[in-house]
């Protein structure tokens, strides 16, 4: 035995109650033995029955998975970007605005921007770190997802199914991927079988997510993208003030981002907003002015914000501004500030998902370097009553202590309401759900093409909190009936309203959840006569 295997033995017959037991035992136990760190890998090898309940405890990064789901996320190789925008570095043989020294961009480089090997590649170090990788949430991130070549995306997504199904089998083959140069008939033909097989396999694509900008947005390119399984998109907003965007060559206007909002909400995407703090032309007062008016006029309301405060890097017209004395990014103190007063008015119904992008400190000329914004701001006791401060994560929820609320509010000629289970006092989200209901005086042209979802009121988005189990398994939250509530009470708000049917955008690897509430697919929804 060696002196790794008996570190690990002596491990194993510890009583070990927090993370905090468990990593004091690693380091005393490598230090004894004179051996490097012990890897949580390694140990589960080892654990054998103790393995369940140790998991919990060798998980990093547990935060991945406590919202209920694995993200994955994916790069796109670089395409010619159509944009001209005064803060992206260009460099060569990455996509537009990202950097090589970028973690997310590091792992596509050692893929070779392969799809099939970026999927697979993650969900092996999710696993390697004790989380359970069976609800996947892709994230295609890369650029203007929009202007890609038809083939290409279609391509794209068929192996991120591809690499889920096989990963199944522990077929970890990369020539067994989808190969290049085949027809475009064929590959959708290939895609519609691989998600059928998604639906009933162990790692299922529970939610595909797709970037691109607000003036891409149209019927034909949202129909495509439920094709390919997309259920989340996000929008390059940036800003909400004309002359910011045309200040910064955006390239495109508020009345884009308002179409393109409306746009997906009739067609029941979830929608997330990039925000950009700090650009040229604004200030600390009227980004504050912006961010108030996406949730009080009806024309916005995401349903989620990443915060990606404007830096200076090389590379970019910005940086030359910035030489010049032309620009002078926002100080810590101001940024903290603005982040502050946003959190104060963020409504309950809208997660903010990010504070700051992850950039690399050594690739900012001037702006934040502070990658802990969300840390810091809890250190103060910032309270925010987003979705993400508020959901369960590893909390128990009792029924008696549960309460559900409806929260209605207009956005983009129609009505949302956003249904909730909390604690008594509102703190602990334990599972919500987005209830669309389209305005009838004006059906967009899309509801002409889908049937699906013709005169139908629209599930939008359906989650439960909680740490993520497999279908089946034991949980504190998820699989706990709350789904299935939260679903027969929105079918009431539905039918009160004189909606005939709903329509639910599900995700591929959730279709089988619906189905068991009597749900059948049509046109890539899940639908119901009510």
């Amino acid at each position: 035995m060696t002196k790794k295997e008996q570190a690990i033995k002596e491990l194993l017959k510890k009583s070990l109650k927090s993370r905090e037991d468990l990593m004091m035992a690693k380091r005393s136990l490598c230090k004894k033995y004179g051996i490097e760190m012990l890897k949580n890998s390694e140990i589960l090898k080892m654990a054998g029955k103790k393995k369940e309940a140790l998991n919990s405890l060798l998980r990093k990064r547990s935060i991945r998975t406590l919202s209920g789901i694995a993200p994955v996320a994916v790069l796109t190789k670089p395409f010619a970007c159509p944009g001209k925008c005064v803060y992206c570095p260009t460099v060569d043989d990455v996509p537009k605005s990202y950097l090589p020294n970028e973690p997310a961009v590091m792992r596509a480089i050692k893929c070779e921007y392969d799809p099939y090997k970026q999927v697979q590649y993650r969900l092996k170090a999710l696993e390697a770190n004790g989380h359970h990788p069976t609800k996947i949430e892709l994230i295609v991130i890369g650029g203007t997802w929009s202007v890609f070549p038809e083939e290409y995306k279609y391509w794209y997504i068929l192996n991120c199914f591809k690499a889920a199904n096989d990963y199944q089998l522990k077929i970890k083959n990369y020539e067994l991927r989808i190969r290049k140069n085949l027809k475009l008939e064929t590959l959708k033909k290939k895609l519609e079988e691989e998600q059928k097989k998604n639906e009933k396999a162990k790692y299922k694509l529970i939610g595909v997510t797709l970037e691109t900008r607000p003036d891409y947005i149209n019927e034909k390119e949202l129909l495509e993208m439920r094709e390919l399984g997309c259920t989340r998109v996000e929008l390059g907003a940036q800003a909400i003030d004309d002359e910011i965007l045309k200040l910064n060559r955006r390239g495109n206007d508020v009345a884009d981002i308002a179409d393109a909002t409306k746009l997906l909400h009739d067609f029941g995407f979830k929608v997330t907003y990039h925000l950009m703090p700090g650009l040229p032309g604004s200030s600390q007062k009227r980004d504050l002015e912006m961010f108030k008016q996406l949730f009080s006029d009806p024309r916005f309301q995401p349903d989620q914000i990443k915060f990606y405060p404007t830096v200076v890097t090389e590379g970019s017209l910005l940086y030359q501004w910035w030489k010049q004395g032309k620009y002078t990014p926002y100080s810590d103190e101001v940024l903290q500030q603005l982040i502050i007063d946003c959190k104060a008015v963020i409504p309950p119904y809208v997660r903010i998902i990010r504070l700051v992008r992850d950039i690399p400190s050594e690739s900012i000329v001037a702006g934040n370097i502070i990658t802990n914004l969300r840390q810091i701001m809890q250190a103060k006791g910032i309270e925010c009553n987003c979705i993400r401060c508020r959901e369960a994560k590893e909390r128990k929820m009792e029924n008696k202590n549960l309460k559900l609320e409806i929260i209605g509010y207009p956005a983009s000629n129609g009505e949302e309401k956003f249904l909730q289970f909390t604690s008594k006092d509102g703190k602990i989200l334990f599972g919500f759900l987005r209830l669309r209901l389209p305005s009838r005086n004006s059906q967009l042209v899309a509801h002409n093409s889908l049937d699906a979802i013709r005169d139908s009121a629209i599930v939008r988005e359906l989650h439960v909190y909680g740490e993520l189990v497999s279908v089946g398994g034991s949980s504190k939250t998820q699989h706990a009936g709350l789904g299935t509530r939260l679903l027969k009470e929105a079918e009431k708000i539905a039918k009160k309203q004189g909606y005939k049917k709903m329509a639910i955008i599900s995700g591929v690897g959730a279709r089988g959840y619906y189905k068991k509430s009597g749900y059948k697919l049509k046109e890539s929804y899940m639908v119901k006569s009510l």
